[in-house]
C-alpha cells in the first residue's frame, strides 16, 4: 500500500474560500479515484494562505482488472442493428458472447480492462482536479489568458508537488511541472524545501515557518489570543469567525497584545468592535464586562523586537479607523433621527410597493394599531407609532453607511443621545429581531409592536402583489419574517388572529418547519388545521401540544387505533349518519359533508333527536357503556376546548378508551336487524364525532 502527497500552491488564496477549497480538494480526489475503482478512506486536507494539500494513505499499487458487459440485440437480428452495436463497443462479430434470455439467443459484448499502476491514475487525475475546480471566483494569467481555453484558478498557480511514495508523479498543468520541490515561509525562510513524502511534509514546512495544518493554526491563535489578553489582566471577547478567518491569512501566526487612545471608548462598544473587526481583523478584549482599551492582532512573522514595531504599526492603523468611526458618530448626532428619517424618501423599498418612507408610513399605523387593540398588552400606542416611525431612521446615516451591521443598533444609540424615551430607543434598536433562529426574541411591549408590525407589513405587501416565496427561492426573505411573526406571537403568548387564508397557511406551513424542527410531528398540526375556523395561532400550539402529549399516551395510541377502526366501518359501510339522510357531495368521501351551515344545522338537530329517541331494542352492556360514555365525554371534550383547556379535553376523550375497545370486543355492529345496525353505526358516528371535535383524528399517521 501506498501514501500519495499532493500540494498545490499559488499566490494568496482568500481565507473565505479555504474551507471550501479543503472540501473539493477532497471531494474531486475522491471521485477521480473512485473512477479508477479504487476506494479510499477520507483523505487529509490542509490549508495555508500559499497553499492546498492533500495526504491519501493506503492507496494499491495497481487498479484491479474489471470486465464489463453489455447487452445487444437478438442474435438473428438484421445485419445493420449488430454492425451499430460493434461500431459502439469497437469489438469484431467473433468477440460477442450468445447468451439466452428468457429464451431468446441475444449477443452480449465483454471487455476486459487491465489493471493499471495507481501513479498512471494520480497522474491523469491530478490535472483533471485543477481544471475542475470550482473557485467561487478565479483568474487567468499571463500570455495563455488570452485564451478562454486557458486554466483558471484563484490565484496564479505557483507549483505542485505530487509523491506516491516518495517518487514524483510525473504531469504538467498550465506550464507547472510536477515535482517534488516547494517553499516555506516568505519572509521567514529562503530557497527551495525537498519533500520526501506524506510523512515528512508537514515536518519539513515546520522548520521553514509554515504550519499547514489549519485546525492546529486555529488552535494556536484561540489559545494565544487567550493568554495574552489573561496575562494583563483583561478578557478576550471570543470570536471563532475571526479565529478561522486569522488562521487563513497566516501560516506562522503569532498573536500580539496592543492598545489603543481610551478616548475612543466614548464610541460605542459596536462600533470599536466591528471596526477592529471588520477592517483590521482584531480581536478585542473586556475587563469587568466593559471594553477595554485593547486589540489582539495576529502577525504572520517573528519580530526581533517581540512584536513592538508589529503592534504599533497595527496600533496607528486602529487608530485612523477608530478616527473615522468617531467622525461618523458626531456627524451623524447632528441631526436628529425624524430629520435623518426624511433621507427614507429617496431610497426605494421596492418598484411596487414605493420608498423606504412609504413603509415606514404603514408600519407606523400598524404599530399604532396593534397597541391600541390590545394585540400587543402594555404597548403605548403613541411610542409605538414614534418608534415605527423612526427605526428605520439610520439606514441614511453615515455610521450605517460604513457598517450596515449597525442598523437598528445605532439608531438606538442615537435616540437615547437624542433624549428620547427608553421604550422608544430599544424599539428602534430591537425592532430587526429575532433575525434567525437563536436570536434573542423581543419583549418589551412597544418593542414587540413595531418589530410585528415591521414584519407583518413585509409579510402582507409582497403577497398582496403576488411575490411568495417558490421552492428554494425567497428573495424578500418572507419565510424569515413568518418565522420570527410566529416566535415573537409564542414567546409573548400573543392572541392573534390572521384574517388574510393565504397568509395564514404560509404561516401554518413556516409553523409546520418549525414545530417539526422543534420535535412535533407534522400531522398533529394538520389534523389541529384540519378542524377550520383556528387563526389564533397560541392557541392552535396549545392544542397541539396538548395532542402531541396524549397521542403519545397509551390511552391516546389506543383510542386512534379505535378511530381508525370505526373510521374504516363506517367507510366501508358508506354511513355517514342518519341512515342516508345526508347528501352526498358527488364524488367525495361519502363521510364528508356539504359545506352548508344550513344543512350542517339540520344535520346536528336531526342527530340530536335521533340520540334522544329510545331505542327499539335493550342495548347490549358494551353498547350501553358507550353510550353513557359519549353523554359524558363528549360535552366535558366541547366544554374544555371552548375554555382553551385542551389537556382537559384529551383527558375526556381518554375516557372513551375503555367503552370503545370493549364495544369492539363484544358488540356485532353489522347485526342482522337493520335497527340494531343503523343504532349501532350511528353510535360509532357519534364516537367519531366527539372525537373529531378536538382534531381531526384521520389526519393522524399510525
Amino acid at each position: 500500500m501506498s501514501d500519495f502527497l499532493l500540494e498545490l500552491r499559488s499566490e494568496e488564496i482568500p481565507a473565505r474560500m479555504q474551507k471550501g477549497a479543503r472540501q473539493d480538494l477532497a471531494l474531486l480526489f475522491t471521485e477521480q479515484m473512485a473512477a479508477a475503482g479504487i476506494e479510499i478512506a477520507a483523505p487529509q486536507v490542509f490549508s495555508t494562505p500559499r497553499r492546498l494539500a492533500l495526504i491519501a494513505r493506503d492507496l494499491p499499487e495497481r487498479t484491479e482488472e474489471v470486465s464489463e458487459e453489455r447487452k445487444g440485440p437478438k442474435a438473428d437480428a438484421p445485419d445493420k442493428a449488430i454492425d451499430g452495436f460493434l461500431r459502439s463497443t469497437g469489438l469484431r462479430r467473433d468477440q460477442l458472447e450468445i447468451r439466452d434470455v428468457k429464451g431468446t439467443p441475444t449477443l452480449f459484448a465483454v471487455t476486459h480492462v487491465p489493471g493499471r499502476a495507481v501513479q498512471g491514475v494520480l497522474a491523469e487525475a491530478i490535472p483533471a482536479i485543477i481544471r475542475a475546480f470550482p473557485w467561487p471566483k478565479s483568474m487567468r494569467w499571463g500570455e495563455a489568458s488570452l485564451s478562454t481555453e486557458s486554466l483558471r484558478w484563484v490565484r496564479p498557480l505557483a507549483g505542485i508537488v505530487a509523491l506516491l511514495d516518495g517518487e514524483i508523479v510525473p504531469c504538467e498543468v498550465h506550464g507547472v511541472t510536477s515535482g517534488a520541490v516547494t517553499l516555506g515561509h516568505r519572509f521567514h525562510h529562503s530557497g527551495d524545501i525537498t519533500i520526501g513524502g506524506a510523512d515528512d511534509y508537514a515536518v519539513k514546512l515546520r522548520a521553514a515557518h509554515v504550519i499547514v495544518d489549519h485546525a492546529e493554526r486555529e488552535a494556536l491563535i484561540r489559545k494565544g489570543a487567550q493568554d495574552i489578553a489573561a496575562q494583563t489582566g483583561l478578557d478576550l471577547v471570543e470570536d471563532e469567525g475571526l479565529v478561522i478567518e486569522n488562521a487563513g491569512l497566516t501560516e506562522w501566526p503569532i498573536p500580539l497584545l496592543g492598545r489603543f487612545d481610551k478616548d475612543f471608548l466614548a464610541l460605542p462598544p459596536e462600533v470599536i468592535q466591528l471596526t477592529a473587526r471588520t477592517n483590521q481583523k482584531y480581536f478585542v478584549c473586556e475587563k469587568g464586562g466593559k471594553l477595554a482599551d485593547a486589540f489582539i492582532c495576529t502577525a504572520n512573522i517573528e519580530g526581533r523586537d517581540g512584536g513592538a514595531a508589529i503592534v504599533d504599526g497595527n496600533r496607528k492603523v486602529l487608530a485612523a479607523r477608530l478616527a473615522d468611526a468617531r467622525f461618523f458618530w458626531e456627524q451623524d448626532r447632528r441631526k436628529t433621527l425624524a430629520e435623518h428619517a426624511k433621507g427614507l424618501e429617496r431610497i426605494t423599498f421596492h418598484e411596487k410597493l414605493g420608498t423606504v418612507a412609504d413603509k415606514v408610513k404603514r408600519v407606523a399605523k400598524l404599530a399604532r394599531w396593534l397597541a391600541e387593540e390590545g394585540i400587543v398588552p402594555g404597548a403605548d400606542p403613541g411610542l409605538a407609532e414614534q418608534a415605527a416611525r423612526l427605526a428605520k431612521a439610520d439606514l441614511v446615516t453615515e455610521m450605517v453607511g460604513e457598517f450596515p451591521e449597525l442598523q437598528g443598533l445605532i439608531g438606538g444609540y442615537y435616540a437615547r443621545a437624542e433624549g428620547l424615551d427608553d421604550a422608544v430607543a430599544e424599539a428602534i434598536r430591537d425592532h430587526y429581531k429575532p433575525v434567525g433562529q437563536g436570536d434573542e426574541v423581543p419583549t418589551a411591549p412597544v418593542t414587540v409592536a413595531v418589530s410585528l408590525a415591521d414584519k407583518l407589513d413585509t409579510l402582507r405587501s409582497f403577497f398582496a402583489m403576488g411575490e411568495k416565496p417558490t421552492g428554494s427561492k425567497d428573495p424578500f426573505a418572507l419565510r424569515r419574517a413568518a418565522l420570527g411573526v410566529l416566535r415573537i406571537i409564542q414567546e409573548n403568548g400573543l392572541r392573534f388572529a390572521v384574517a388574510d387564508g393565504e397568509l395564514l397557511e404560509f404561516f401554518a406551513d413556516r409553523l409546520k418547519v418549525q414545530q417539526r424542527e422543534a420535535g412535533v410531528r407534522h400531522d398533529l398540526i394538520d389534523a389541529v388545521f384540519a378542524l377550520g375556523n383556528e387563526d389564533d395561532l397560541v392557541r392552535l400550539l396549545s392544542r397541539v401540544n396538548a395532542l402531541q402529549s396524549f397521542i403519545a399516551s397509551e390511552d391516546g395510541t389506543n383510542l386512534l387505533a379505535a378511530y381508525k377502526r370505526a373510521a374504516n366501518i363506517l367507510k366501508k359501510e358508506g354511513w355517514h349518519g342518519l341512515a342516508g339522510e345526508i347528501p352526498r357531495t358527488g364524488e367525495e368521501d361519502p363521510l364528508a359533508l356539504v359545506d352548508d351551515p344550513d344543512l350542517k344545522a339540520v344535520v346536528d338537530a336531526k342527530m340530536a333527536q335521533r340520540h334522544e329517541s329510545p331505542l327499539s331494542y335493550t342495548p347490549e352492556p358494551a353498547e350501553k357503556a358507550l353510550m353513557d360514555a359519549l353523554d359524558q365525554a363528549g360535552p366535558k371534550a366541547e366544554a374544555a376546548v371552548a375554555a382553551e383547556d385542551f389537556s382537559g379535553a384529551m383527558s375526556a376523550l381518554a375516557t372513551l378508551r375503555a367503552p370503545i375497545d370493549r364495544f369492539f370486543d363484544e358488540v356485532t355492529v353489522n347485526a342482522d336487524d337493520q335497527d340494531k345496525r343503523a343504532q349501532r353505526l350511528d353510535l360509532l358516528a357519534r364516537f367519531r364525532a366527539a372525537v373529531d371535535a378536538v382534531a381531526d383524528f384521520s389526519r393522524i399517521e399510525g
